[in-house]
């Protein structure tokens, strides 16, 4: 079996992390026109800050916990969790036990391939 990144395969090993800076770093999973997977670490009291784009976006909580602020509503979220975020929507996590959040795009966020 080959431990090699490919147009279907993305092996973690290989796949470049992009440090965002404030205990934040990312890895882009795949990603074509229409749809972008990213795996975003972060260390305990990292925040990812209020923001917000024109794409949908899905997040999975693979670890850690997370306090998630969509439109103005809290939530802490634990592994298995996940939250939505419309276009448009401000949206923003702080980290407070360090993990591992799986966020979607549609359509692909070209900002993240720049």
């Amino acid at each position: 079996m080959k431990n090699m990144n490919s147009e279907h395969f993305i092996a973690d090993s290989l796949t470049e992390w992009k440090e965002l800076g404030g205990g934040v770093r990312r890895q882009i999973l795949g990603y074509d026109e229409k749809l972008m997977a990213v795996k975003v670490s972060f260390e305990t009291g990292s925040v990812g800050a209020v923001h917000e784009h024109p794409h949908s976006q899905s997040s999975y909580v693979a670890s850690g916990r997370f306090e998630v602020c969509i439109g103005g509503e809290k939530r802490r979220l634990g592994p298995g969790d996940g939250f939505y975020a419309a276009p448009g929507q401000e949206h923003g996590v702080v980290c407070l036990e360090s993990g591992v959040l799986v966020d979607t795009f549609a359509p692909c966020r070209l900002d993240f391939l720049e």
